[in-house]
């Protein structure tokens, strides 16, 4: 997770101040300025939120100042805390969730972000109205064409270095560079001058989860001033920031924003974690013509070499009593070779185990292979295919739906790739005063047993989704 991340940074010894007590309104005050907050928030025509750690903790990813923060830790001399998922299954937090809604509301504006965590592309903030300024670890970018390529595994570099990947674009081929600044690197221009410039515009600056340290990125919210602005700041810790604030909150980021959402009459809708991945199939005709030599790869969309962090193993079996022998592929490369008598046709099924932070443990698909009839290409509405499984998901309060996004056809040698969505997490959030009827007395979250990190994930399911396709 983030330890990943600051493990890569290059070391220095002033990192700002470290091990910052924490402070909590009480209940009555908390309300009070929830209430404040939502009314600025109601009545503004220009908000933009800046982020920093602390909306990700109950994600399951440290900050770094707080008393258990990583840096906190490594001065003071004690072991770092384990993650407790991958960093690349992190799901989105509440307020992750709910800035993604004020958005789609026509309300907030532009996000500014320090994290590296990619959680607010993942929810679903639109590129163009989100700086992250110092980078994001699972976007890499061309420095030739500047096409950005979001990925569903953490690029292995920081520092802006080049990857071991290369543009897609065949006018273009360059190397790809990660996107994360180290220390002595420069904010990137780009995400500075889009940040400036709607802090400029803001009038209100919404302050979530962050100390306000590191320069020149915390001067950001001072420029609202200068038009009349105000900022809010919502930390559980004192920042050099507050005495410019019109209003500090200390409190938890998801439980003041789970608030705030209740106030605004707004609700918070699942999260719906949608994995992509490819199928290859490559057939040839053995030398006496009367067998057909095939072989099954699956696959990142982003790359055959690329990870498919996403899945455990693959096992794979045949219908209709065939006799062809089942396999169990275990470890990447997802790969099968076999003969089949020319002019045959049979259905494979290929149950995906899914590893333990998924939201379902396995789910089935069936493949139709018949090596006699041509096929074309297809291109369907990525969106509608995607916005069709959301809804099923959460319909069914289940994961494990897939559908095809696209089929390409390939000559020679014979191939057909089949790229597939998958519905890998369902994620719903609960809101403050549903939070409250439960007996929570914490975070606005309801941790419970098959939860991930303060999450409810559902893993009840009805029947195996067994999608067979036709195209």
């Amino acid at each position: 997770m983030s330890l990943g991340y600051a493990e890569k940074l290059s070391y220095i010894e002033d990192v700002g101040q470290v091990g910052m007590t924490e402070h909590f309104d009480t209940p009555q005050v908390l309300q009070e300025k929830i209430e404040r907050l939502a009314m600025l928030i109601q009545k503004s025509k220009h908000l933009v939120v800046f982020t920093g750690a602390g909306i990700s903790t109950s994600c399951g990813i440290p900050d770094f100042r707080g008393p258990k923060g990583i840096w906190t830790l490594q001065r003071e001399g004690k072991a770092l805390p384990e993650a407790s998922l991958p960093f690349h299954r992190a799901m989105p937090s509440l307020t992750h969730i709910a800035l993604v809604e004020l958005e789609r509301a026509g309300i907030l504006k532009f996000v500014i972000s320090q994290n590296v965590d990619g959680l607010h592309l993942r929810s679903g903030i639109p590129r163009e109205k989100l700086a992250e300024l110092h980078g994001n670890s699972f976007l890499e970018t061309c420095p030739s064409c500047g096409v950005e390529y979001l990925r569903d595994f953490e690029v292995e570099t920081i520092g802006l270095k080049e990857t071991s990947r290369r543009c897609s674009d065949k006018n273009c081929r360059a190397r790809l560079k990660d996107t994360v600044l180290d220390w002595e690197d420069a904010l990137p221009s780009k995400e500075m001058d889009l940040a400036e410039k709607h802090c400029r515009m803001a009038d209100v600056v919404l302050c979530l989860g962050t100390s306000l340290q590191i320069t020149p990125a915390c001067n950001l919210p001072l420029k609202s001033l200068r038009g009349g602005g105000k900022i809010v700041i919502v930390n559980l810790q004192k920042t050099p920031k507050d005495k410019k604030a019109n209003l500090v909150i200390h409190g938890l980021v998801d439980k003041v924003i789970s608030g705030v959402m209740d106030f605004l009459n707004l609700r918070i809708p699942p999260f719906v974690r949608i994995d992509l991945f490819q199928i290859i199939l490559t057939q040839a005709l053995s030398l006496d013509k009367k067998n057909v030599n095939w072989s099954l790869r699956v696959a990142s969309v982003h790359g055959q070499k690329a990870p498919l962090p996403f899945v455990k193993s693959i096992e794979i079996s045949f219908l209709d009593n065939q006799g062809y022998k089942s396999a169990i592929l275990q470890k990447e490369p997802f790969q099968l070779k076999r003969r089949t008598l020319q002019g045959k046709s049979f259905d494979m099924v290929l149950k995906f185990n899914f590893i333990d932070s998924c939201g379902c443990p396995s789910t089935e698909i069936v493949v139709p292979l018949n090596f006699k009839v041509p096929e074309d290409c297809l291109t369907l509405d990525k969106d509608s295919v995607l916005q069709k499984l959301r809804h099923t998901a959460i319909q069914e309060s289940c994961c494990g739906q897939n559908a095809i996004v696209e089929r390409n056809v390939i000559l020679t040698p014979k191939t057909k790739v089949i790229a597939y969505a998958i519905v890998t997490n369902v994620v719903r959030y609960r809101m403050t005063a549903e939070a409250l009827q439960a007996g929570s007395l914490g975070n606005a979250i309801k941790r419970r047993k098959g939860s991930v990190n303060g999450f409810e994930t559902s893993r009840k399911r009805s029947k195996v989704h067994r999608r067979k396709s036709r195209f």
